[in-house]
C-alpha cells in the first residue's frame, strides 16, 4: 500500500485544496450545515478509500445531489430527517453491490464517457472563471447550468466583467504561472524543485499575497473570496458540528422514497465516474464495480450517522488525484486524513487561503481533461463515435452531469440503433450471360432491428433472377429475420427466382434450394 507514497503523498495534498471548497460548496448549495460536506469529504476519503479497490478514485460529497438534498431537507422536515435517508441509501447501495449491479457500469459506451470527462473538464473550467477575477456569486462546485439566482453558467461569466478585483486577478495570475511553471521539463529537471508539489507552492504564494495586501483599499482580498471553514472555538463546539440522525423518521414513507432516489442517483455517478477514472489511468486497471457500490454504501450509512451529506466517486477530484500523479488509493485515503486534521488543527490558516489560488488549480485540471487533441481524436473515430461525445458535452454544459449523461446514452442508443438499419448486410451483383445475379452476404449479428431492411430488399429481387444467401459470418440471427428468409424462400418458386443459401441450416430441404458448402 506505501509503495507509491512519494507519488502519493504530494497527490494527495492537491486533491485535499481541491476537495476542501468543492465540500463547503456542496454543503451550501445543499441547504445543509457546512459541516457536513467536510464530513461527506472525510469519510470518501479515509472509509471508502479503504474499502474501494478504486486505485485513482476519490469519493465525496458530489454536486449532483445537492438539489435532492435541498428539496428533501425542506420536504422532510429538516436535515436530521435527510440523514435517515441517507443511510437508507447507503443500506440500498451495500444490497445492490451483493447483488452484482455494479454489471450496469459495462453497458456505458466510451463515446459517452470521454464525453463526460469532456464536459466536466470544460464545465470546471468556466465555473472557475468567476472566482478567478474575484465575482463569487455561484457557490464554489455547483455544478449546474441554471443558478438559484436565475443566472447561469454563462451570464455569470458576463456579470464578472463588472466585479473584477485587481488583487484577485494577481493572486490568480501568479497561481496560474507557478502550477504551470512547476509542470514545465525545466523543473521537472530539477530533482529538488520537483520534489515540492506546484499546488502547495501556489498555496502559499496566495496566502502570502492576501497577508500582502491586506492593508491596501485597492488590492485587499475580502473574506467573502477566501475559504470559509467553520472555526470551532473548544472540544464541545467541535463535537456540536455533528448531527445525529432522527430515528423517528423511520416511519414516514417519504423518507424511504428519498432514500430510493439518492441511492440510484449515487450509484449511477459512482459507476459513471468509476468509468471515466479507470480510462485516465495510465497504467489502465479496472475497478471492481461492485465492490465500489458496497464501499459507498458503507461510506453513506456512516455520513447518516454522524452528519454527513451523500457521497459519490466524483470525478472532478478523481481527475485532479490522477493529473497530480497518484498511484494508488494512498493519496485517497490520505487527503481524507488532512481534511480531517485540518478541521482540527489549523482552520484559521486555511481560511486565509483565496478561492482564486484555488481556481488556478481547477482551470489547470479542467484544461486537461477537455484538451483540443481529446476532440480530434474523438472525431477521428468517425460520427457514430464522436456525435454521442459531442452531444455528452452540451448537454453536461447546458444541464447539469446526470442530465447530460442520460442524453448522451440516449443519442448513443439512436446511433446504434441507425447504424444496426444500415449494416445488416452486404448486397454484390453481378452480370453474367446478360443475367443479373445477387449476393446477399449478412453480418455477424442480425438483430429484429433489421427486420425492415432485409425484407425491403428481398423484395426489390426481379422475377427469373438468381440470388445467394451467405450467412457464413452470422453468428446471430434473430427468429423474425430467420422467418422473413424462409417466406422469400417458399415465395422464390413462384416468382421463378432461384435461391442459393450459405451455412443457411433450416433451408437445405426447400425444393427450389441449391446448397453450397
Amino acid at each position: 500500500m506505501f509503495k507509491h507514497i512519494k507519488s502519493d503523498l504530494p497527490a494527495s495534498i492537491v486533491v485535499f485544496l481541491v476537495a476542501l471548497p468543492l465540500c463547503l460548496g456542496i454543503a451550501l448549495a445543499s441547504g445543509a450545515p457546512l459541516f457536513s460536506g467536510v464530513i461527506s469529504g472525510i469519510i470518501g476519503g479515509v472509509m471508502v478509500g479503504a474499502l474501494s479497490g478504486s486505485s485513482l478514485g476519490v469519493s465525496g460529497p458530489a454536486a449532483g445531489l445537492a438539489v435532492i438534498i435541498l428539496n428533501g431537507i425542506t420536504d422532510l422536515g429538516g436535515f436530521d430527517i435527510i440523514l435517515v435517508a441517507i443511510m437508507l441509501a447507503g443500506i440500498i447501495q451495500v444490497i445492490m453491490g451483493y447483488a452484482k449491479a455494479g454489471a450496469i457500469a459495462n453497458y456505458f459506451p466510451s463515446s459517452v464517457i470521454h464525453g463526460m470527462l469532456a464536459g466536466i473538464g470544460i464545465l470546471i473550467f468556466l465555473k472557475q472563471l468567476p472566482h478567478a477575477v474575484g465575482y463569487d456569486a455561484v457557490p464554489e462546485g455547483d455544478e449546474a447550468f441554471l443558478q438559484p439566482d436565475h443566472q447561469n453558467t454563462f451570464s455569470e461569466i458576463s456579470n464578472m466583467f463588472s466585479y473584477i478585483s485587481p488583487g484577485i486577478v494577481i493572486i490568480t495570475a501568479i497561481s496560474l504561472f507557478i502550477l504551470i511553471l512547476w509542470q514545465s521539463k525545466f523543473i521537472q529537471k530539477n530533482k529538488i524543485a520537483a520534489l515540492l508539489p506546484g499546488p502547495l507552492l501556489a498555496v502559499v504564494a496566495g496566502i502570502t499575497l492576501n497577508f500582502a495586501f491586506a492593508n491596501s483599499t485597492t488590492l485587499a482580498v475580502s473574506a467573502e473570496h477566501l475559504v470559509a471553514l467553520p472555526v470551532s472555538s473548544s472540544t464541545s463546539s467541535f463535537w456540536s458540528n455533528f448531527t445525529l440522525p432522527n430515528f423517528a423518521a423511520l416511519g414516514q414513507v417519504e423518507v424511504y422514497t428519498t432514500a430510493i432516489i439518492i441511492a440510484v442517483i449515487a450509484s449511477i455517478e459512482t459507476l459513471l465516474c468509476v468509468e471515466a477514472s479507470d480510462k485516465i489511468d495510465p497504467d489502465k486497471r479496472i475497478t471492481p464495480k461492485n465492490r465500489e457500490l458496497k464501499a459507498q454504501g458503507i461510506g453513506n450509512i456512516i455520513a447518516g450517522l454522524i452528519g454527513g451529506l451523500p457521497v459519490t466517486q466524483v470525478i472532478v477530484r478523481s481527475s485532479a488525484n490522477q493529473q497530480a500523479g497518484g498511484k494508488s488509493k494512498l493519496s485517497t485515503i490520505f487527503h481524507g486524513l488532512l481534511l480531517l486534521i485540518s478541521v482540527i488543527a489549523i482552520p484559521t490558516l486555511l481560511n486565509q487561503i483565496p478561492l482564486a489560488t484555488l481556481a488556478a488549480i481547477l482551470l489547470i485540471v479542467g484544461f486537461k481533461l477537455a484538451k483540443p487533441a481529446l476532440f480530434k481524436e474523438m472525431y477521428g473515430q468517425g460520427m457514430g463515435q464522436f456525435i454521442p461525445f459531442f452531444v455528452t458535452v452540451v448537454s453536461i454544459l447546458l444541464t447539469d452531469l446526470l442530465t447530460g449523461i442520460l442524453l448522451g446514452l440516449l443519442v448513443a442508443i439512436i446511433v446504434i440503433i441507425i447504424n444496426n438499419f444500415r449494416t445488416p448486410y452486404v448486397l454484390q451483383v453481378k452480370n453474367e450471360n446478360n443475367q443479373k445475379k445477387y449476393r446477399l452476404v449478412l453480418s455477424e449479428d442480425v438483430s429484429f432491428l433489421n427486420k425492415a431492411s432485409i425484407l425491403k430488399i428481398l423484395d426489390r429481387i426481379p422475377k427469373g433472377e438468381e440470388i445467394e444467401i451467405d450467412t457464413r459470418q452470422t453468428r446471430f440471427m434473430h427468429y423474425d429475420v430467420n422467418e422473413i428468409i424462409e417466406n422469400f424462400i417458399e415465395k422464390a418458386a413462384e416468382l421463378d427466382i432461384k435461391v442459393k443459401t450459405i451455412s443457411l441450416e433450416h433451408a437445405i430441404n426447400k425444393k427450389n434450394i441449391q446448397k453450397v458448402n
